[in-house]
């Protein structure tokens, strides 16, 4: 035997190892407990509340600046919530990395891709990933290489050949030695490139930033504005003037939108961590969420990926001990421990062979068969009866698909291959018949589906008789339309057959992503559940890509979230956790537009009008605490199963737009009221910020409706809190006595702030769904 082919000793490996020689390749920064601080510390509002701090600093206004302790408790928050997350994420990351089969002293070993070493020999099979780049021993493979170079044709590989890390293999098997590890290795230099996928961005985090942006924009401009004209055109004092500007900037300020939300998504990460859901990409929840079809394949996901012998059923004039001895030479030519390989072991299981091929052509999910060329068989072919049978044996074959069995054509001849074109007088020796078995909870997984108005299509390779039966098995509705999609003439019509069919079979991987490009450009948000390297394309294409553990590392990579059990059922969950996600995101994103809402458009009105902003940075602290900061982050954690529905924008900006606006309104009210019977500066200011904190209660009402305890509990105890701040600590937010007309000024806003909400929530209501005109 060839010294190579025996492997690296284990000593040599320990040396190599020692020496720095190692497959370690070289790690992101993204997502690192550096890159988390760094995030959550640095960023654009936390640097200006740090600039107003210091302003306050100057002018000696110390008690304002509580502001900073919300701040601080935003970073700490953010950063634990974040680090928990990523400690979850990591030891998951962990339990999902693939191992590669070494060649060592000779001896087939598994190790993970970290632990191998300059000159490995290493054993790859269809569907493994390159670890390192490596050359060809012996073996002949087509390789993926469209994760490194864009090229998406099948690449043939032969001894010789280079292997580059990061590609896959498609078909065939080699033996390769490492010739460049880690970060000398190609997808060591391109290593993000290589093995990330660029995605659209999350309409969540697009339409967060669009507000944030409109934001930043205003901000400064109207906080310059409204310095000048508090300044120069009411000759206020330039130290009050600052307190005043400081006080209307924070009211402007969402920063803990973002906050919230990372938050919101790192906790999904979490929970769903625990039931062995890893997800790659943090968005990816919420791309399920919105999710309107999901396809799947038939084998892994209907079923649990294991296939079992039925019956053999010869052919001609055929003999059994004859059809087993070729399929049992087959087996032992193409090394694939596939679920269907080892089914077919349980025909002869007997029988060991050292037949060596003259000729091999690897199966393909485009030929849809495999072959080898044997001195003392002949040509002995395995594969898809449609593409290898006519006649009387073709409909036996579909008449047994048809029971719901997958069905192979063995066959044998005396011509030789010519490439990988198939030889022709082939002659049937048998059809081989296989078993798929359902996994247990698939049909409750599929009715729930059926519920939450998803519709299912299934894309799969078998004959489509066999994946309809399936799927009707597994209760998929209008499972019996089903096509061919191999047998339909060119071009095809992937936007008709969308809509028409919901089995596919034969399909090719360009097939399953040009399907799925066709539903997305029909409207659809698609979901895409894979495990096989034939599903990449489709997993690429899809909004959001779900990857079955147990099929290949390629996969798993490139996939936004992994099911590490490789359990179809958990997909409920990761739904559900979604809608969690993005409905009280929704809900708690309302509250902070309301005080943003509110003090947007109070600045621009003081800027017109002749009166002093009315609010104390420190007393604006306490209402957006009680009323926003607090209550939109325990709504955020709360479970919610409602369908995602809507635009995100449009609908947290009407849900905030009644409550801003009344508040804006009473405030103004209260100002025109302390002018009118001439009320000191202070009492004003304490007036405007009890009717801001009652309207905000208000708004936390109307927000947490329908209530249940938890909302109801977290109603009173901030309702509580605050009359507790105001009658226990009133010097703390420069609170006065309060007599006379300011009770008269309470009560009237008292009554008014319910009937202002729900009276401007109606008229909103109104224009967002007009009445359609009756012809």
């Amino acid at each position: 035997m060839d010294a190579k082919m025996i492997g690296l000793t284990a000593q040599q490996a320990k040396q190599l190892g020692e020496q720095g020689k190692a497959n370690i390749m070289p790690k992101s920064k993204e997502g690192g407990v550096g890159e988390i601080l760094y995030r959550n510390i640095f960023t654009l509002f936390n640097l200006l509340n740090l600039a107003l701090a210091v302003l306050l600093l100057i002018v000696g206004s110390y008690r304002n600046m509580l502001f900073l302790g919300v701040a601080i408790s935003n970073i700490l928050i953010g950063t634990i919530q974040e680090l928990r997350a990523k400690k979850t994420h990591d030891r998951l990351k962990l339990l999902s990395e693939g191992k590669v089969t070494v060649i060592r002293d000779g001896r087939e070993i598994s190790l993970m891709p970290s632990e191998l070493v300059l000159g490995d020999v290493t054993r790859l099979l269809r569907g493994d990933q390159v670890p390192a780049d490596a050359k060809v021993l012996s073996g002949r493979a087509h390789v993926d290489e469209s994760l490194l170079t864009g090229e998406s044709r099948a690449v043939e590989k032969m001894q010789d050949d280079e292997l580059f890390a990061g590609s896959f293999l498609l078909e065939g098997n080699v033996v390769a030695e490492l010739t460049a590890i880690g970060a000398q290795s190609y997808a060591g230099k391109l290593q993000l490139s290589a093995r990330k996928v660029k995605r659209s961005s999350s309409v969540l985090m697009r339409d967060m930033q669009r507000i944030i942006r409109i934001v930043s924009i205003a901000i400064v401009p109207l906080a310059l504005l409204l310095f000048w004209k508090t300044h120069g055109g009411l000759d206020v004092e330039i130290e009050d003037a600052v307190i005043k500007c400081v006080a209307a900037v924070l009211g402007m300020i969402p920063e803990g939108l973002i906050l919230l939300t990372s938050i919101a998504l790192a906790a999904g990460v979490v929970r769903l961590g625990k039931r062995n859901a890893l997800v790659n990409e943090l968005y990816g929840i919420e791309s399920l969420a919105r999710t309107s079809v999901v396809c799947v394949d038939k084998t892994g996901t209907l079923t649990n990926g294991e296939m079992t012998f039925d019956v053999m059923i010869l052919q001609g004039t055929a003999k059994r001990a004859q059809a087993e001895e070729c399929l049992a030479a087959l087996l032992s030519t193409f090394y694939d421990q596939t679920p269907t390989n080892i089914a077919l072991h349980q025909v002869c299981p007997e029988i060991l062979t050292n037949r060596e091929a003259l000729q091999t052509v690897p199966f393909s999910s485009e030929r849809k068969w495999s072959g080898a060329r044997f001195e003392g068989l002949g040509t002995v072919v395995l594969g898809a009866p449609e593409c290898l049978l006519a006649g009387a044996a073709l409909e036996e074959a579909k008449a047994h698909a048809a029971q719901g069995l997958r069905v192979l054509a063995l066959m044998s001849g005396d011509e030789p291959f010519s490439g990988d074109v198939l030889p022709s007088h082939l002659q049937p020796m048998a059809l081989i018949c296989l078993r798929d078995t359902l996994r247990p909870l698939v049909r409750e997984t599929v009715r729930y589906f059926g519920e939450q108005g998803v519709c299912l299509k299934v894309l799969s390779g078998d004959h489509p008789l066999t994946v309809s039966h399936v799927a009707h098995d597994a209760g998929i509705p209008n499972a019996q339309a089903y096509v061919d999609v191999s047998a339909l003439p060119s071009p095809i019509d992937y936007a008709a057959i969308a809509k028409e069919y919901t089995v596919f079979g034969r399909v090719s991987p360009n097939d399953k992503r040009f399907l799925i490009e066709a539903m997305q450009a029909q409207g659809d948000n698609v979901a895409m559940v894979g495990d096989g390297v034939n599903d990449i394309p489709a997993l690429k294409a899809a909004d959001c890509s779900i990857a079955m553990a147990c099929g290949s590392d390629a996969v798993c990579r490139i996939a936004q979230i992994t099911l590490l059990n490789s359990d179809f059922e958990v997909m409920p969950e990761i739904v559900l956790e979604g809608r969690r996600v993005i409905n009280n995101i929704t809900r708690a994103s309302s509250l902070f537009l309301v005080k943003n809402i509110f003090s947007f458009i109070l600045t621009i009105l003081l800027l017109l009008l002749p009166f002093i902003y009315p609010f104390m940075p420190i007393q604006l602290t306490l209402v957006s605490t009680l009323t926003v900061g607090i209550p939109s982050f325990v709504l955020a954690l709360q479970p919610n199963k409602e369908r995602v529905q809507g635009n995100f924008l449009r609908n947290v900006v009407t849900r905030a737009l009644p409550g801003g606006l009344s508040v804006a309104f009473l405030t103004i009210g209260a100002m025109v009221m302390g002018a009118v019977h001439q009320l000191p500066e202070e009492v004003t200011s304490m007036l405007c910020t009890l009717i801001a904190g009652y309207s905000g209660m208000v708004v936390l009402v109307l927000t947490c409706l329908p209530l249940d305890w938890l909302r109801f509990v977290l109603i009173l105890f901030m309702a509580g809190i605050f009359l507790f701040l105001v009658v226990l600590c009133p010097s703390v937010f420069y609170f006065l006595p309060i007599e006379g007309i300011q009770w008269h000024v309470l009560l009237g806003a008292a009554v008014l702030a319910p009937i202002l909400q729900l009276g401007l929530a109606a008229i909103i209501r109104r224009f967002r769904h007009p009445r359609r005109s009756v012809e």
